[in-house]
């Protein structure tokens, strides 16, 4: 369904495509029936609405270049339909007056197109086989960027340097004048040739970067120095990144060397602050450069299509980590057969590995906790304050179109609904980042409750924090802003940003830490505790939420099983149409929860039980249910997840080092005679040797 705005917007639009093609239209006639002010004042509004469009609706004119209406033909279209319109005019020569003018323009246009050859020959150049980050690659010879409108933007640099060639062209079309034409074209051509030649310095030796070869001769001499021992893999989409992002603080804690190893180049500025250095290596032939390395294992904390390609390196060990754990069947996939070790939080995940059975074998299981719940609060009883928190987090689609993935399309107005009608309730409502991404009746419904809830929070009045607690939480946010934002300026390529994000400062991911912690509670400082809230800022974690909850309302997701850390009560809405009795058995992490169904009639009664402890009926089932899911609390999570990290390593060592062995014992083998020995005869059909003729 489409969104309220998108309606005007589209009009809008398509107003934009119908003038301009009334220009055309109006500036064909003009020139045909030789209407000078006609074909003048269209030839100026199509060129305006052209340069407005190009920097204020891109998308609409990537519409007309899908189309081969891009911008080169529609500018010269436009300068020929004026040259068209010089035909018509009198006292004007044709041949002696206005051939050189069309010569000169061509030449703007032949220039266009070399300045155009150079930019894929500079972003080439600029187009290395790895992209890093927190990795000092000085030995690349990294730069800065050439601007965007020489390298990057062909659209707006034929616009913009074809300005006063048109401009030209159209102040002789009236005054008859070929001077200005002549002038026009005449600017035209310097830009055009200044810039050119300004991008083409980029080519020299003193801007070049590594080639490809000497770049990966770079990659090979860094992993040797740097000598990682374990890494983190991962492939997605722009809207996956937090599943490798809820990994970093605890790949930062492990004994040895962490690694951070991508696919995607855009990815690499998705990944949050951290001191790990990153390496992005898009193409699966120079991939294999890891396997000539020290690294050991790497940590999978998702599957993509991608992933097949680093498990054929045979030197490293493979753990799938996954990014969650829920009772959800994309939590036990039969693609995790192919990895060396499943690692899972507690013995749910193995119970549920085992009744799935998808070729898991048991003895590849291994229970590691979950390290990153460590920052979330424990339960400590009823509400102290006025207001009782309650945090809604539903889980998205899904790609099968199972009803019972999320609660937003059939569950989630009523419940927001049942919530906000509770005078004590402050609601926090964080959908997951995916919602509406594969249904559209999902991202309609998550409108529908965002507006329900910035209208109930309009209606709400109450104290506020002084202004000083609002400086505060500014002051906080621009701290981190500082220390985990790069200010790269519009122009800046990856080579740029790569020279940019050399190595870190020393200590940095404790100061990102520490800042982090501050700035979440200077910004919960700064809203008073009546107001509700729609969570959707990527900075502001999940976790940071669960601490300011009372009560967790949630789907069948790995949500539930983090906030189970905390013991704190939580409810989970039922929309899969199966019956109270047989959602708990089916999914383990709804044994110590409130059913909500769909009608959300069990609010209410839920509300009462978090404010009056002795009514709460799963306070013990709670506890029980933290430990089949989390496993124990001693040893740490994070002990037994270095443990693990240091067997597999250790495990691929052995490997590594059998396979060495195996490989000497080979090519004794493959030598051939001695030359000092003479070679005996080969044997022929009858077992004689053959003559030495044969």
């Amino acid at each position: 369904m489409p969104s309220a705005g998108s309606s005007p917007r589209r009009v809008m639009q398509l107003a934009a495509l119908l003038a301009m093609a009334a220009a055309f239209c109006a500036q064909l006639l003009g020139a045909l029936l030789a209407q000078v002010p006609v074909f003048v004042t269209a030839a100026a509004a199509g060129l305006t609405l052209d340069l407005y469009l190009r920097h204020r609706q891109p998308a609409l004119l990537s519409m007309l270049s899908r189309i081969r209406f891009d911008v080169t033909v529609r500018q010269l279209l436009r300068d020929m339909l004026i040259l068209v319109g010089l035909l018509r005019i009198d006292g004007i020569d044709p041949l002696r007056e206005q051939a050189p003018l069309t010569v000169a323009l061509l030449f703007v246009y032949a220039l266009h197109f070399v300045c155009q050859a150079g930019a894929v020959l500079v972003r080439r150049t600029r187009t290395l086989p790895v992209v890093t980050r927190n990795i000092d690659a000085s030995a690349l010879r990294p730069c800065a960027a050439p601007p965007r409108l020489l390298a990057r933007r062909p659209g707006h640099r034929l616009l913009t340097f074809s300005v006063p060639a048109t401009t030209g062209l159209l102040v002789t079309a009236v005054t008859g004048d070929l001077h200005g034409g002549a002038a026009g074209i005449g600017v035209s051509l310097l830009l055009m040739a200044a810039g050119t030649v300004h991008l083409a310095t980029w080519l020299l030796p003193g801007k070049r970067p590594a080639n490809t070869e000497q770049t990966l001769e770079w990659l090979d001499t860094w992993l040797a120095e740097y000598r990682p021992t374990v890494a983190m893999y991962f492939s997605g989409g722009t809207s996956s990144a937090y599943q490798a992002n809820m990994w970093l603080s605890t790949l930062s804690a492990l004994d040895g060397k962490p690694l951070i190893v991508l696919r995607e180049r855009f990815m690499v500025q998705k990944i949050q602050a951290t001191d790990v250095p990153i390496l992005c290596i898009p193409r699966v032939s120079h991939l294999f450069a890891l396997e000539n390395s020290t690294l050991a294992m790497m940590l999978h904390p998702a599957n993509s299509g991608k992933t097949s390609q680093v498990l054929r390196i045979p030197s490293i060990k493979h753990a799938f980590t996954n990014h969650g754990e829920s009772d959800k069947l994309s939590s036990c996939n039969p693609y995790a057969k192919a990895y060396d070790e499943v690692w899972v939080a507690g013995p749910a995940a193995r119970e549920r590995y085992r009744l799935a059975e998808i070729g898991v074998d048991d003895k590849d299981v291994v229970e590691v906790g979950r390290p990153q719940l460590a920052p979330i609060q424990p339960w400590t009883g009823a509400p102290e304050s006025t207001y009782t928190t309650v945090l809604y987090a539903p889980t998205w689609e899904g790609w099968d179109g199972n009803p019972g993935n999320t609660s937003v399309i059939l569950a989630g107005e009523n419940l927001v609904r049942a919530l906000l009608d509770d005078e004590g309730v402050r609601l926090l409502y964080k959908p997951h980042p995916m919602t509406g991404s594969v249904d559209p009746a999902a991202a309609a419904a998550d409108r529908r409750i965002r507006a329900m809830i910035t209208e109930a929070a309009a209606r709400r009045s109450g104290p506020r924090p002084d202004l000083e607690a609002v400086a505060e939480a500014a002051r906080r946010r621009a701290e981190l802003d500082r220390l985990t934002s790069s200010d790269f300026r519009a122009a800046a390529d990856e080579l740029e940003r790569m020279m940019l994000q050399g190595r870190p400062e020393e200590g940095r991911a404790a100061l990102v830490a520490a800042a982090t912690d501050a700035w979440e509670e200077a910004y919960w400082a700064s809203f008073p505790e009546w107001e509700h809230q729609i969570v959707v800022t990527p900075r502001l974690g999940i976790y940071s939420c669960f601490n300011q909850s009372h009560l967790l309302i949630s789907d069948v997701s790995s949500v539930v099983s983090d906030y189970l850390h905390s013991e704190k009560p939580y409810a989970v809405a039922n929309t899969s149409g199966m019956t109270e009795a047989d959602f708990r058995a089916s999914f383990p992490t709804v044994r110590a929860a409130t059913v909500l169904t769909p009608d959300a009639s069990g609010v209410p009664e839920l509300l009462e039980s978090v404010r009056h402890p002795e009514k709460d009926l799963h306070k013990e089932a709670r506890a029980e249910l933290k430990a089949h899911l989390l496993g124990p609390s001693d040893p740490p999570s994070l002990v037994r997840f270095n443990a693990a990290a240091l067997a597999l390593c250790a495990e691929a060592d052995e490997r590594r080092a059998l396979m060495t062995a195996s490989l000497m014992s080979v090519i004794p083998s493959q030598r051939g005679p001695s030359q000092d020995t003479p070679a005996e005869p080969a044997p022929g059909a009858d077992g004689s040797p053959e003559p030495a003729n044969a």
